[in-house]
């Protein structure tokens, strides 16, 4: 384990620079709207603003304003941010982000939780915060063999811990982050004292029968359909990384706009309200800023076989008996029954705003989620 900070060449950054100076952008398919792709007209204006104002220096300093390190677990680099609370009885927590995320999905939370007085809250809701960038994805590099499922990522994340001497700890994630935290109760279920995941610890059946969605609350019938409509809508990017990532690979490495497009794609789709841009929702810079943790390592590749190229979709694993808490925004498609035969349910709070990056676009009602959920179980 050693200590690590962000040092961009500036070649790679110049290389960058000519390389928006150049690109070369589709013509706009009729209507120029999303139903067929990010449009041109929207991406164009957002290219300009990363060619000419963007500033990843400003960027980097404020990620390497807190602690990062790099360790080997099973052969793999893994890097991470351990950012420790003032407080002595503060509760080590591990979050883990998703795709197409990174460890700045969690900067406004960093904050808050180690430092919850500073923020108007209580000394004893504090946490030491382990932050993780996923076997992959950005500087924990490619990986250089297959078996990367969510169940060895949560025994890495059970590992690194160990390493950390923290004895007893939390879990917290959205995306991929909230398959995988589950999988690290199972794996150190003595270790864990609670997870809270956003979005839900899984999804519910694709297939229902009529009178299945019939006994559902109207909120849960929603849900039923908007997974229909992503299966019908939005289920190429699933198809396309989950059986050719290094085939999108050559693409998303070799063009910032390709690569930008890819992920914006996601973020309009998955941030609420949908019709709403989403560099309306979340800002300019820490979206830019995410992307740039993609190209700068290329690792869009990698992080897309981690994602989606899992054995483990529709298996059923064991329940942990770790308590677990939910938190699912306006977005989010979780049934808490279809939850609870594998995860030992202890809160469930159902939001009517906020999207699929919760903690980029509500970190403070997450925040409060977490530091409730978490505040009776420090001392079990």
């Amino acid at each position: 384990m050693k200590p690590f900070s962000i040092d961009i060449p500036q070649s790679k950054l110049d290389d960058l620079k000519t390389r928006l100076d150049q690109a070369r952008l589709p013509a706009p398919l009729p209507g120029d709207d999303w139903d067929t792709g990010v449009p041109v007209g929207w991406l164009s204006e957002l290219v300009e603003y990363w060619r000419t104002e963007y500033d990843w220096r400003a960027a980097e300093k404020q990620l390497n304003a807190y602690p990062q390190f790099l360790t080997e677990i099973d052969g793999q680099q893994i890097h991470f941010l351990h950012v420790k609370s003032a407080e002595p009885d503060a509760l080590p927590l591990i979050l883990t982000h998703g795709w197409p995320g990174s460890v700045v999905e969690f900067l406004d939370l960093i904050g808050p939780l180690t430092d919850p007085v500073a923020h108007g809250g209580d000394a004893a809701d504090a946490f030491h915060l382990v932050i993780p960038s996923l076997p992959g994805f950005a500087f924990s590099g490619s990986v250089s063999e297959p078996g990367w499922t969510r169940a060895r990522i949560g025994k890495t994340w059970a590992k690194l811990m160990e390493q950390l001497g923290y004895d007893r700890y939390g879990v917290q994630g959205g995306d991929i982050g909230g398959a995988v935290s589950p999988e690290v109760a199972r794996s150190a279920p003595d270790h864990v004292v609670g997870v809270h995941v956003n979005g839900g610890p899984n999804l519910p059946p694709m297939q229902m029968s009529d009178e299945e969605i019939a006994e559902l609350t109207p909120l849960e019938q929603d849900r039923v359909a908007r997974i229909q409509a992503f299966m019908r809508e939005e289920f190429g990017y699933i198809a396309i990384q989950s059986t050719r990532p290094q085939t999108i690979a050559y693409g998303l490495v070799d063009s910032p706009v390709g690569q930008l497009a890819w992920i914006m794609d996601k973020f309009r789709e998955w941030t609420h309200p949908r019709p709403t841009l989403p560099d309306q929702i979340i800002d300019r810079d820490r979206l830019l800023t995410n992307v740039m943790l993609y190209w700068l390592t290329g690792t869009a590749g990698s992080a897309a076989y981690v994602g989606y190229a899992m054995t483990e979709w529709g298996v059923q694993p064991e329940n942990s008996g770790v308590p677990t808490g939910v938190i699912a925004f306006a977005h989010d498609v979780c049934i808490r029954k279809y939850s609870e035969g594998q995860n030992t349910i202890t809160r469930w709070t159902d939001v009517d705003r906020g999207g699929h990056f919760a903690a980029l676009e509500e970190p403070e009602l997450l925040m409060a989620d977490v530091r409730e959920f978490f505040r009776d179980l420090r001392q079990s």
